[in-house]
């Protein structure tokens, strides 16, 4: 248990921020691309020890806040089949959809709508209820990945057809580029998520660096990752090198969780999908491979997945909620002006409000005012 304290030892941590405020002498824009660092960053008012000309940015990283309306319109429908068990993690039970309310009015009218801790309760559900189609909402990142593949490939060896996955599974480096592509949105540097690049490993981000001409600092969730995170890559931004760090290594490793990426390569593709008020991002997601095809809950219950609505908005509230320009880090939540009023998470007009990892969650709860 010696990180417990480690990482959020008060002396290290001010040790950190003198040393950035030392080493740093040009403006510099970062983006954390990961809600758990979001909130930690708030949490911690880890941002207010960093100089002035040294801004944090919250980009896109959490799953719940850039998974379509379309996709919970859809969850939606499925749930409202007499037959059907929907299961799904807590944070998604709150999110508006386009036109269908959210999954606990939809429980609440009467679907058998479940939450779970674990994608592989649905095996259970699916053993203990022969009679029933148990659905699967496995959306998120590379880090929920390889628990959804396994689902699927539990479900093919058990001979269990009556299990699906309806899947909204994004991928970090391809919306990374996307930021990049718009001179407006793109960072000097980025933070990346530890836990997905524990099962991706660090190599993979050697060549985006480059690729995107920007550092890259692989950065856990303590305190003190997080200031050792921004050390890095400031040191790396300074020098202008366009390089990878890895300020996570008992974590992540080169080569990442081989026996994870087997599993995903074997059950999902590279595919493109589409994010939450940003639109379709070309290959910046996972689907079925065909071999799988017969656990896509897309196939058996067809539905308005393909919905592409208006970019920069959040689907269903018009143009109240500035969705896409939160998660692209050009409008801080606090500066929204329905913050805290007619937006709080007891009555969220948007995604962002919803998650414990979005960001106008995270002001809410840590920097109200």
């Amino acid at each position: 248990m010696k990180h417990l304290t480690e990482y959020s030892d008060p002396g290290r941590i001010h040790a950190l921020a003198a040393e950035i405020a030392r080493i740093s002498k040009r403006p510099a824009r970062i983006m954390e691309v990961c809600g758990g660092q979001t909130h930690a960053i708030l949490r911690h008012a880890l941002d207010t020890l960093l100089p002035p000309h040294v801004q944090l940015l919250h980009g896109p990283g959490c799953p719940v806040c850039v998974t379509p309306s379309a996709y919970l319109d859809h969850a939606i429908a499925i749930a409202r089949h007499p037959e059907v068990i929907l299961c799904t993690f807590g944070d998604l039970l709150r999110v508006p959809s386009d036109s269908s309310g959210d999954l606990y009015a939809a429980k609440a009218r009467g679907a058998d709508v479940r939450m779970i801790t674990s994608p592989l309760q649905a095996l259970d559900f699916a053993r203990q209820n022969p009679d029933k189609q148990v659905v699967h909402l496995a959306i998120g990142f590379e880090t929920t990945a390889p628990a959804n593949a396994m689902l699927a490939y539990l479900a093919k060896e058990q001979g269990l057809g009556n299990v699906s996955l309806l899947v909204s599974q994004f991928l970090v480096p391809p919306i990374l580029r996307a930021i990049c592509a718009d001179p407006e949105t793109a960072p000097d540097a980025f933070l990346a998520a530890g836990h997905v690049c524990a099962i991706v490993g660090s190599d993979p981000y050697v060549a985006l660096a480059r690729e995107l001409d920007r550092p890259i600092a692989i950065t856990g969730f303590e305190p003190a990752d997080i200031l050792l995170g921004v050390l890095d890559v400031l040191r790396l931004f300074e020098a202008g090198r366009a390089e990878m760090v890895n300020a996570y290594p008992r974590v992540v490793h080169p080569q990442g969780n081989p026996e994870a990426q087997r599993i995903l390569d074997i059950v999902f593709q590279v595919a493109d999908r589409e994010w939450r008020g940003l639109g379709v991002v070309p290959m910046s997601g996972l689907a079925l491979r065909p071999e799988f095809a017969v656990f896509d809950a897309a196939r058996r219950f067809p539905g308005p997945m393909h919905y592409v609505y208006k970019h920069g908005t959040c689907p269903g509230k018009g143009d109240e909620c500035p969705a896409a320009q939160v998660l692209l880090g050009k409008l801080q939540p606090s500066a929204c002006p329905h913050f805290g009023t007619r937006c709080t998470p007891d009555h969220p007009l948007g995604a962002p409000m919803v998650s414990p990892e979005g960001p106008c969650a995270a002001f809410f709860l840590h920097r109200p005012a």
